[in-house]
């Protein structure tokens, strides 16, 4: 068992798949000598050399458009993006044509690529701080992945490799540091460097054996009795932090990361919210048309008569991401957000 930080179990799952599979690649910009904007892909080069590890132009339709030509011709590309609010220059590669082949040849055609895409907002302003999870959600034939922890990123992403379907895989940019300690983790805002936040996850130490997390799985991140809180990505950090100081004030917290979009694990969501007859969603992405609306109204249509209260939302305001941080701050769900939404919760009855 090891403590790696979110980033270093990235670059371990990755190294980990190219060593396995001859077959697996890696391109996008400075992912080779320079080893990714947050460092993820560090030292891949060294190993596996510019055949496996290519840089690109800075183009995300050429990068996008090569991984889908590259899987349809029987290689397993891991295409970054650096940030994910650039992935909208290379839409209808991925919207068009990654999500729709399989379907559209009979299953004679695979895609199996990954688009790896940090998101999440970082002090870096409307043009690098966004969190676009919900396009892809909302599209057919896309899997999407959004862990919180670097447990979940390496197993998942792992997985991710291995699946025959093209993947998004969403990579908080904040939890990059967010290290597996077997207790309160540490997540900075970047990887392995930079100013600390104290806003992790409790987290069990990484294992060191070749540990795959399957797609489709929530986990159950803290258990609790009387509200249940869906939290994806830094917002899951956030949920734990609020739930512990709720338990002080005598509310219990249940917390739910549901770790893939698509496909959505309903079945654990419903099961916590049937339990709890309380419900919060909470994300990061802006509020209409959210992947946090999608599961309030799933949670709605099938646990209704379960529901105490109605579900609740936290998202980031319907705007442009600001670059001053204490603005940006301001916009997006905080702990003390999240305790009271809880509390409103909890003294509402339909």
């Amino acid at each position: 068992m090891r403590n790696l930080s979110m980033a270093a179990a990235i670059n371990e799952a990755l190294r980990e798949e190219m060593r396995r599979d001859p077959h697996v690649i890696l391109i996008g910009e400075d992912v080779g000598a320079f080893g990714g904007a947050f460092q993820v892909t560090k030292g891949l080069l060294d190993e596996f050399g510019a055949e496996r590890v290519r840089d690109t132009p800075i183009s995300e339709a050429a990068i996008i458009g090569c991984a889908v030509g590259a899987a349809l011709m029987g290689w397993r590309p891991v295409a970054e993006i650096q940030y994910s609010d650039f992935v909208t220059c290379g839409f209808d590669q991925i919207a068009n044509q990654a999500a729709k082949i399989r379907l559209m040849s009979g299953g004679q055609a695979s895609v199996p690529m990954v688009l790896r895409l940090p998101i999440g907002a970082r002090h870096h302003g409307a043009h690098h701080d966004q969190s676009p999870e919900a396009y892809f959600m909302h599209t057919p034939g896309l899997k999407v992945v959004i862990p919180s922890t670097a447990t979940d990123a390496k197993g998942l992403l792992k997985a991710a490799i291995r699946d025959d379907n093209p993947v998004v895989f969403c990579e908080h940019k904040v939890l990059y540091g967010t290290r597996s300690v077997g207790g309160r983790g540490l997540a900075t805002e970047k990887a392995a460097e930079t100013r600390t936040q104290t806003e992790a996850p409790l987290e069990p130490r990484m294992p060191a054996e070749d540990t795959l997390i399957p797609l489709g799985v929530a986990d159950v991140k803290r258990r609790g009795d009387d509200v249940t809180i869906v939290a994806t990505a830094l917002m899951a950090s956030r949920a734990l932090e609020a739930a512990a100081r709720l338990e002080a004030q005598g509310v219990s917290v249940e917390v739910v990361d549901p770790r893939t979009l698509v496909p959505l694990d309903k079945d654990s969501i419903l099961k916590s919210v049937m339990k709890t007859n309380r419900a919060l969603v909470v994300t990061e992405e802006t509020r209409t048309a959210s992947c946090g609306a999608e599961i309030a109204a799933i949670i709605s249509e099938e646990a209704f008569d379960y529901l105490d209260a109605p579900v609740m939302r936290l998202g980031m305001m319907d705007a442009p991401i600001p670059f001053p941080p204490a603005v940006q701050q301001a916009m997006m769900p905080s702990v003390p957000d999240i305790v009271a939404a809880v509390h409103q919760l909890v003294a509402r009855i339909l």
